[in-house]
C-alpha cells in the first residue's frame, strides 16, 4: 500500500490525482465525525468552520468577486487541518486505510488495459457483495 503524506488539509494516501485525494480527505472527515473514538469536542471544529460560511460578518467583505469568498475556504481548509491534527492519530491512520482499501479506484503499479483480459481456468465463483459504510 502506498505511504501516507500529508498536504495543507491533513493527511493523504496517494491516489494519482488531486481530485482523488481531495474526495478521499473529505471522506476521510466524514468517517471521523462518525466515529465515536473520536472526542465530541473535536467533532465541532468542522461543524464551527462550516458554520462560518453562513456567519454574515466576513474577515474579508464580499466587495470583489472571488476575493471574499478567499477567507471562507481558508477558513474551511484550516478548519479540516485542525480536526485532522487533534483526532487521534490511529483512528485517523484506521479511517484513512480502510477508505483506500474500499475505494472504487485502484492504485496499481502494472494497470492493465481494458483489452487485456485476466487469465481464468474458467471457474466460475459465486458470491455476494456487500458495502459497508
Amino acid at each position: 500500500m502506498a505511504e501516507e503524506k500529508r498536504n495543507l488539509i491533513g493527511p493523504y494516501i496517494p491516489q494519482g490525482n488531486f481530485v482523488r485525494e481531495a474526495v478521499q480527505q473529505l471522506k476521510l472527515v466524514y468517517n471521523l465525525m462518525l466515529d465515536e473514538r473520536v472526542p465530541t469536542l473535536t467533532k465541532l471544529i468542522p461543524l464551527l468552520s462550516v458554520g462560518y460560511l453562513f456567519f454574515p460578518a466576513d474577515l474579508l467583505p464580499d466587495i470583489f468577486v472571488g476575493l471574499g469568498q478567499l477567507d471562507d475556504l481558508a477558513v474551511v481548509m484550516l478548519g479540516m487541518r485542525l480536526f485532522l491534527e487533534l483526532a487521534p492519530p490511529e483512528v485517523v491512520r484506521e479511517q484513512l486505510r480502510r477508505i483506500v482499501q474500499s475505494s472504487p479506484w485502484s492504485v496499481t503499479d502494472n494497470p492493465t488495459s481494458g483489452s487485456e483480459k485476466p487469465k481464468s481456468d474458467g471457474d466460475i465463483v459465486e458470491g455476494s457483495y456487500r458495502e459497508d459504510g
